[in-house]
């Protein structure tokens, strides 16, 4: 799936010209993070700029941020398992803990060599997900390190790809929807086997002759509320007005842009299933669109 005509082409070069320029400043993963799982799996390398996650039949492999965060950006850039990666899931979210969890997801859906991954999100609240949204990218993921960001406000969910906006998910509750916005949560990543159903709907298995599989993280960067350090006054004031974040996160040039990613690159709409919601969509979903 994607575009094909010139005129698309090039609509794609136009809205991809103000990226080239974006940069991030990292943060040390030995300062931010533990490695958490997979014994040797997970590394910490080139004095704290780089981290990787491997997996082979034995186990996978995981980390977290020591910090919880409530609401800000996160960013993070991320190269994707290479070659055959059919059955494998690199996830990368923001969670908290318990049953009534909140959590913020990017999952990363493994394919057979020369088919385009898919990325997976969802969101989480109150320990209620189901709210999925699928895309293919326009880009090979496993080829350069690119940027994967959450904007989280009281006010909305973004979910980045290289500044460009590809979902929001707006504050329903006015309308009895639960929103993630009291409880702290953790980034998380993790490199696991799912081949029961990552891989068009677990018909392709995990091909363990391609052992290891590796997926490499840089350029980590938090604009966010730190739990543990307290935050200021200055930094809680900026999320009280929704208008001027809205207008500095998705203007109009913004909602062009996420509307061109949902019109070629978007997959699955958990919010346009009737076969799932027979009945009539979830009521967040006359909100889902921007």
């Amino acid at each position: 799936m994607g575009p094909s005509s010139t005129l698309t082409t090039v609509l794609v070069a136009v809205l991809l010209v103000p990226l080239v320029s974006s940069t991030y400043s990292s943060a040390n993963f030995f300062d931010e993070f533990d490695l958490t799982w997979g014994d040797h799996r997970g590394k910490i390398f080139n004095g704290g700029n780089i981290l990787s996650l491997s997996m082979d039949k034995a186990s996978g492999s995981g980390f977290r941020s020591k910090k919880e965060y409530l609401f800000g950006r996160i960013d993070m850039q991320l190269k994707l398992v290479a070659g055959n990666s059919a059955g494998t899931v690199t996830a990368y979210y923001l969670s908290s803990e318990g049953a009534t969890h909140d959590e913020i997801d990017f999952e990363f859906l493994g394919n057979e060599t020369g088919k385009p991954y898919v990325l997976h999100t969802n969101v989480f609240a109150q320990g209620k997900g189901n709210r999925e949204q699928r895309f293919y990218l326009w880009f090979d993921p496993t080829k350069n390190f690119h940027t994967y960001s959450i904007v989280w406000r009281p006010q909305h969910i973004i979910f980045l790809v290289d500044n460009l906006p590809i979902r929001v998910f707006k504050n329903a509750e006015k309308l009895g929807v639960p929103f993630p916005k009291s409880q702290p949560m953790r980034i998380y990543s993790s490199l696991w086997n799912a081949d029961d159903w990552a891989t068009r709907g677990g018909l392709v298995k995990t091909d363990w002759s391609n052992a290891p599989f590796t997926a490499y993280y840089r350029g980590f960067n938090a604009a966010a509320c730190s739990v543990s350090s307290g935050c200021d006054l200055e930094f809680n004031s900026s999320f009280g007005d929704g208008a001027v974040q809205v207008a500095e996160e998705l203007n109009a040039y913004g909602r062009m842009r996420l509307r061109w990613v949902q019109k070629y690159f978007m997959i699955y709409n958990y919010c346009s299933d009737l076969e799932r919601f027979p009945n009539g969509f979830p009521p967040e979903c006359n909100k889902s669109r921007v």
